[in-house]
Order: structure tokens, then C-alpha cells, then sequence
């Protein structure tokens, strides 16, 4: 797809992977609405970057686990750019519980990353699915993880997550085929402010382990992240129904 002239809805576009993805689309003359749910600011300053590349932006806050926000939203970028041809589900939320411990696992923890990582996709995708046929086609990217490939994650309720989120990029595509195409990347690690909150002072030593043990001997950035999801959005037009891992060949089982 050529993104030139057309618009993208970056759900969690604030932030990391999000404001990463925005604005490698800004540089390519793509206009971008950047979703936010508490990062007001940083949704903002991403705007204005993605503004000073010489298109439009704007900055608006939805919860995607809220199915009528998510609608909102797709009118807000209907309203303001009078189409929607790409779609990046980046937003998402976690609860850092080691596995074996159960008792910590709640139905706030299991409803809230599920809303956030699951439904919200499904509902984001809902929302543009018309507005995207009427533009004549456009491209969904889910920011998924390896947690849903491997298993290994921030806690249990994440990787169900994120497993499901592969799924449902699988059915997505069929069921949005031929004209919308949906595709998915799963890194890895990833360098910036959610695993520095959530590990907290243990963050410096946990990301030196990660680049000592993958075979790449690295770890994703944010842009690592964004570089893949656009070759999905510009690549080739028969990629769909892909979950792409970039994670270092972390997942490599040794020798």
C-alpha cells in the first residue's frame, strides 16, 4: 500500500511501539490519529512531531476496551482527515505476576489486559471496517508479543492475551478478505518506559540477561517494532494473516 496522502489510527500511539509506528507513517505522508487513554501528553507532543513532517495529526483519548470509544474514535478520524486506510493496534496493558503465583490473578486483572489487548483489536478493526471499504481497502497491523507464541510473559492473563490476539489476526483476515488485509508482529523484549515501570530497578539487569542469551545478542527498540509493521502496510498486497516474530531469536530453542 502506498500511505502517501492517506490516514492511520495508531491506538496507544503516545507512547513506545505506538508513537514509534506514528511516526514512521508521518515520514512517509501518511496523517495519523494517535489514540491515548491516560498519556494526554505524550499523545500530544507525538501529534505535534508527527505535524512538523508536513501532515495532519490529532491527538485523541478512548479506552479500546470500550467498543462505543472505539467507534468514537473512527468517527473522530473520518471527521477530521475524511478517511481511514490504516489501522495499528499498539495500545495494550499488563499486570507483572510471576506465573506460578495463581492467588494474584483476578477477574479484574483477566477483564482489564483481555479488554485492553483482546477486545479492543476486535472492536478498533469493527469500528474502521467500513470507513476502510469505502477507502477502497486498507491494512491492519495487531502489536502482539512472543508471549503469545512461547509463553513467556509479564503474567498468565498476558500471554492468553496475547495468543488470542494471534488468533483473532488469523480470523480477522479471512473474514475481512479480500480488500482490508490484517497481520500481526510479536517481539520480543522491547527498550523503553512500560518494562521499565513494571520491573522496576530490576530493568537494567533483566535487559543485559535478555541481550546476553538471544542469539542476535540484542534486543527490539521501538522502531525495530515499527520497521515491521510498515513492511505489512507497504509491502506486498498478498501478506495476510501473518504473526511475524522479531524477538532476536529469543524463541530459538538451544542447541
Amino acid at each position: 500500500m502506498q500511505v502517501e496522502g492517506k490516514t492511520a489510527i495508531i491506538t496507544g500511539g503516545g507512547t513506545g511501539v505506538g508513537r514509534a509506528t506514528a511516526i514512521a507513517l508521518a515520514k512517509l505522508g501518511c496523517s495519523v490519529l494517535v489514540n491515548y487513554s491516560r498519556s494526554r501528553d505524550e499523545a500530544e507532543q507525538t501529534a505535534a512531531e508527527v505535524e512538523a513532517l508536513g501532515v495532519r495529526a490529532i491527538a485523541h483519548q478512548a479506552d479500546v476496551a470500550n467498543a462505543e470509544a472505539c467507534q468514537a474514535m473512527a468517527d473522530a478520524a473520518l471527521a477530521a482527515f475524511g478517511r481511514i486506510d490504516v489501522l495499528v493496534n499498539s495500545a495494550g496493558t499488563t499486570k507483572f505476576i510471576p506465573h506460578p503465583d495463581f492467588d494474584r490473578v483476578g477477574d479484574e486483572e483477566w477483564d482489564r489486559i483481555l479488554g485492553v489487548n483482546l477486545k479492543g483489536p476486535f472492536y478498533c478493526a469493527r469500528a474502521v471496517r467500513e470507513s476502510m471499504l469505502a477507502a477502497g481497502g486498507g491494512a491492519i497491523v495487531n502489536i502482539s508479543s512472543v508471549a503469545g507464541v512461547g509463553g513467556v510473559g509479564s503474567s498468565i492473563p498476558y500471554c492468553a492475551s496475547k495468543a488470542a490476539l494471534n488468533n483473532l489476526t488469523v480470523t480477522l483476515a479471512r473474514a475481512l478478505a479480500p480488500t482490508i488485509r490484517v497481520n500481526a508482529v510479536a517481539p520480543g523484549f522491547i527498550t523503553g518506559r512500560w518494562l521499565e515501570q513494571g520491573l522496576g530497578l530490576a530493568y537494567p539487569l533483566v535487559k543485559k540477561s535478555m541481550e546476553s542469551r538471544v542469539p542476535l545478542k540484542k534486543v527490539c527498540e521501538p522502531e525495530d517494532v515499527a520497521t515491521a509493521a510498515l513492511a505489512f502496510i507497504t509491502g506486498s498486497d498478498l501478506i495476510t494473516g501473518q504473526v511475524l516474530v522479531i524477538d532476536g531469536g529469543m524463541l530459538i530453542p538451544p542447541a
